[in-house]
């Protein structure tokens, strides 16, 4: 049921293009500035936060520090975003154990852009919501999830969504089932499958 009454008319954005949007990141103590179109070719991986400084924050990043070269392996950039400011995340770095672990960039959406364009924004707040994006090298949505600002992520999954929306990008006439991890049987849709399962 519809609690108002437009709230029917929300759009996927699977499959949708990520917009030439741009941004200034903070990396290996550096400041410089990114387009969405410079991670063309490879995965990247979008990682939505409300703010620097506060609480579940900091365990969601230090596990997915803690997980970024399996990312990387994977052929994905992975990319925090908030819509702080470049200096305090370079702030936040310096003084923070589990941010400080960080090498993957941090981008900063002060003008909330990104954040709008992908529907995590919160005007009333500004913040975003936590928002997980997994974007093909073709620059398509291939999955995300969003989670209210008080519920964490789990990293593990993210990462395994991103090796499935691999596997079924290079192997488009099967499907991974519930729990699928890479290596395990997957599907092949059709016929001979309807009601076996």
């Amino acid at each position: 049921m519809c609690i108002e009454q437009n709230c029917c008319s929300a759009v996927s954005l699977i499959g949708t293009k990520l917009a030439d949007i741009s941004l200034k990141v903070f990396q290996g103590n550096e400041f410089r500035d990114v387009n969405m179109k410079d991670f063309r070719g490879k995965w990247l991986v979008l990682f939505f936060y409300p703010a620097d400084f506060t609480f579940v924050c900091p365990t969601e990043l230090g596990a997915l520090a803690d997980l970024y070269e399996e990312f990387r392996r994977e052929g994905a950039e992975v990319m925090s975003v908030s819509n702080d400011t470049v200096f305090v995340h370079k702030a936040w770095h310096d003084s923070s154990p589990s941010i400080g672990k960080i090498k993957f960039p941090m981008g900063a959406d002060p003008t909330a852009d990104l954040s709008r364009h992908l529907g995590v924004y919160l005007p009333e707040e500004g913040v975003s919501l936590r928002g997980s994006f997994i974007i093909d090298p073709e620059g398509i949505i291939q999955a995300y999830e969003v989670h209210g600002n008080s519920i964490g992520r789990n990293i593990n999954e993210l990462l395994r969504k991103l090796q499935a929306a691999k596997f079924c990008l290079e192997h488009g006439a099967e499907a991974c089932p519930v729990n699928w991890q890479p290596g395990a049987k997957t599907l092949k849709p059709g016929i001979d499958l309807v009601g076996k399962l």
